[in-house]
């Protein structure tokens, strides 16, 4: 039946006698899709991203430029060989998503690596500056690159509640950047999960765990916004070196971040 076009299939069965039709029992969908193969859809991805500039404008701008996603180029993170997947390219790989609408009209998307191991990815952007009308302008951040892996990621929306659950897991191994107009620079920036432990790592606890969910919230004069809800993030973050003034003032080890019940309503003005 799998290759039965559903529309020979309907008349057909507006063809059937009456007391035919009442020994005809319909399906739950479920059922259905153990007969038509329609249980769900999976894409397996990969692909790379390029911008050559990103231009937000109020009365100024904000501009990004040279902007690149894709594979780190690299299979080994955090000295576990093999964790960023079975190819070193410059593909943002590796990637499968199912996609599911549940019975009670939710929608479930599941985004995973293919095999048993993480996505490798980087990002990278040139300068990213603020624009007047006439032209005159403020490097804010500069030479922005990152390196990590991802876990897993999810998004859920719930029909009953409109609220879309958002949930990834990652680690960042390096971070990059220049804060030209504070004369700032960060390298060798790492991220991981508050529960890793660098004496005995395990990939386990490599992962910081990301929960948002997002929704049309009131904000506090009582108007609509897009709310934004974190309930919880921990991360352990380290900095290898940070320089100021051209000048290295040493390194810095946040152990065992927490940032809880936070609450974001965002909207125009």
């Amino acid at each position: 039946m799998k290759g039965l076009k559903r529309t020979l299939l309907a008349l057909g069965v507006a063809g059937l006698p009456a007391a035919a039709m009442a020994d005809i029992v319909m399906l739950e969908d479920s059922a259905m899709g153990n007969i038509t193969g329609q249980a769900g859809v999976s894409i397996e991805l990969e692909t790379k991203i390029n911008m050559d500039r990103f231009i937000y404008t109020d009365e100024g701008s904000l501009t990004i430029s040279d902007i690149s996603i894709g594979g780190a180029e690299r299979t080994d993170f955090f000295g576990f060989n093999g964790l960023g997947g079975p190819d070193s390219n410059d593909l943002l790989d590796n990637i499968r998503i199912d996609i599911d609408v549940l019975a009670d009209g939710d929608a479930a998307i599941n985004i995973r690596p293919q095999f048993f191991n993480a996505i490798d990815f980087r990002v990278t952007s040139g300068a990213w500056e603020l624009w007047g009308q006439g032209g005159q302008n403020t490097a804010l951040m500069d030479n922005l690159f990152i390196e990590g892996v991802l876990g897993r990621g999810s998004i859920h929306i719930d029909t009953d509640t409109d609220v879309m659950r958002l949930r990834s897991a990652f680690a960042i191994e390096v971070m990059d950047f220049d804060v030209p107009f504070a004369a700032v620079g960060i390298r060798g920036l790492s991220l991981t999960g508050a529960d890793y432990d660098q004496t005995f790592p395990s990939v386990l606890d490599l992962f910081a765990e990301v929960d948002l969910y997002i929704y049309n919230g009131q904000r506090a004069d009582g108007g609509s916004s897009l709310a934004i809800d974190m309930p919880s993030f921990a991360a352990d973050i380290g900095m290898q070196e940070v320089i100021v003034g051209q000048a290295s003032i040493g390194q810095i080890f946040i152990d065992d971040l927490a940032i809880t019940n936070t609450q974001m309503r965002v909207y125009g003005h």
